[in-house]
């Protein structure tokens, strides 16, 4: 993992998947290497979208203590991009250019703006190129 990456919320919400060895363990990697070398980030729309599916969507919620603590340990040293206009008007473009979904383009636009190389996503295009920006699902065989 050479260069800035992005990891998209699918990536966080595997790292607590039992149900999915593979992946869970391919998240925690990267998510791993993220904290380890710095050169892995998050905007505000990922943490936010981890905080709503760990506390309501898990098979078993996290605790508001533990998300807390997951927060202050993983989420918050990762998390670099935050809202701006700048932010928005580049995901409408990438709406309006590639036709993904207005969220979705919110997390490509936080990729770039983060100078990444490499967004990890199980959900977007894999191998597709946005600019300087490679997407990358890590669990493809």
């Amino acid at each position: 993992m050479k260069g800035r990456y992005f990891l998209d919320t699918n990536i966080i919400v595997y790292s607590f998947d039992h149900n999915n060895p593979d992946k869970q363990k391919t998240a925690q990697e990267l998510i791993f290497q993220a904290l380890k070398t710095g050169n892995g980030l998050i905007s505000y729309q990922i943490i936010q979208e981890f905080i709503n599916v760990s506390t309501r969507k898990f098979a078993q919620p996290l605790s508001l203590p533990d998300v807390v603590k997951y927060y202050e340990q993983v989420l918050e040293p990762l998390f670099e991009i935050i809202p701006s206009s700048e932010l928005y008007m580049k995901a409408l473009e990438i709406t309006d250019r590639w036709k993904y979904s207005f969220y979705d383009s919110l997390v490509i636009s936080a990729a770039l703006e983060g100078n990444c190389s490499i967004l990890y996503s199980e959900d977007l295009q894999d191998g597709q190129k946005i600019e300087q920006l490679k997407i990358v699902n890590p669990f493809k065989e």
